[in-house]
């Protein structure tokens, strides 16, 4: 039975013994799922090989598919990468702690050789969350931290998701209340020529980096990264399908609504004729337009924070409902909306009409 350690965040000091307490359990190579400002990771410390193997089977996660270290300060860098150049540091000054992961060179010898997957690199990143640094803190270790579900799965925004799809599968979850971002962090890297290369677009948007580094060329990528995964990933998220709900998913994208519309309207009367339960993913502004068993209006495409924020439990809210298929609408690709994109994206599995 997994373990629950329910956090209050307005508490003063009342929550020390909860925190201390799964603390130790990530000292004693046990697995403990937490918030950040993203959504729930998974946490183990990272040096311990066991313990990331852990992470593996707990998931179901391809090993080939490199984990994201946490640390709580950023003098623990020096512990596991040289030390970062100018560039690097003018990013770590504006968005850490944040939900921004830096691909760096890794020390030799100072991490489980699961974490980095065999590359020479490693993703670091510091949550802005007061329960993810106190319990990184307290443990004493760089904490190893994919999301906390199931591979494949929608990602936790909630420690009930958490419980969904891992309950007796990990020692513990810290329960420190809804996430803020509701997409993963970005992840970047620089390469030989020089760019900052955006890997996995998520809470810090391109325009961002250009404005933190006005000298560096930032390189979004493309919009059809699911049709180029490579041999071997470089950050998560760049390989096999992701964030997927367990209904098949069909992604309609064009420049205005109305078609978009009757296309969805057009795959669902479809899916409905085979004898599918079917769903519909939409926003506000087209709330109870098209016919279907479920409908979810997830947030509105007038600020697209809130789509971000409510993705991942409105794909997990078709499968409460049991639905089989859903069509998608997709969104604009501007700011935190490429991120939306490219999850939509890779929970329909390549599954795009394009109007």
């Amino acid at each position: 039975m997994t373990k629950v350690w329910k956090i209050d965040l307005s508490a003063s000091g009342g929550n020390a013994d909860g925190l201390r307490e799964a603390a130790e359990s990530l000292r004693e190579g046990k697995l403990v799922a937490f918030p950040t400002e993203t959504v729930y990771g998974l946490g183990a410390d990272a040096a311990n090989t066991e313990a990331v193997s852990a992470i593996f089977a707990a998931k179901g996660r391809p090993s080939d598919n490199p984990l994201i270290v946490h640390i709580a300060e950023r003098s623990q860098l020096a512990e596991l990468t040289a030390p970062p150049d100018e560039a690097v540091s003018r990013l770590l000054d504006v968005f850490w702690p944040g939900p921004l992961t830096v691909v760096l060179p890794v020390l030799p010898g100072v991490l489980s050789p699961l974490v980095t997957a065999g590359l020479p690199t490693v993703g670091l990143r510091m949550p802005d969350h007061p329960v993810a640094l106190q319990l990184i803190a307290a443990s004493g270790c760089p904490v190893a931290a994919p999301s906390a579900n199931r591979s494949g799965r929608p990602s936790p925004t909630h420690a009930a998701h958490v419980l969904e799809d891992l309950d007796g599968r990990i020692a513990g979850v810290v329960d420190g209340g809804p996430t803020g971002v509701g997409l993963e962090s970005t992840v970047v890297e620089f390469g030989a020529d020089g760019a900052l290369h955006i890997l996995r677009p998520g809470g810090i948007i391109a325009a961002q980096l250009r404005a933190a580094l006005p000298d560096v060329t930032v390189l979004e990528p493309s919009a059809d990264e699911h049709k180029q995964e490579p041999e071997a990933p470089r950050a998560p998220g760049m390989k096999y399908a992701h964030y997927a709900p367990r209904g098949a998913m069909v992604l309609v994208q064009g420049g205005a609504a109305e078609p978009v519309l009757a296309r969805m309207q057009r795959e669902l009367d479809e899916a409905r004729s085979r004898g599918e339960r079917t769903g519909v993913f939409t926003y506000r502004e087209h709330a109870g337009r098209l016919r279907a068993d479920h409908e979810v209006a997830c947030g509105t495409l007038g600020d697209l924070d809130t789509v971000a924020r409510g993705l991942y439990a409105a794909l997990r809210e078709f499968d409460e409902a049991g639905v089989s298929f859903i069509a998608a609408e997709a969104c604009p690709e501007q700011g935190i909306g490429a991120a939306v994109m490219n999850r939509l994206r890779k929970a329909a599995g390549g599954r795009i009409v394009r109007i």
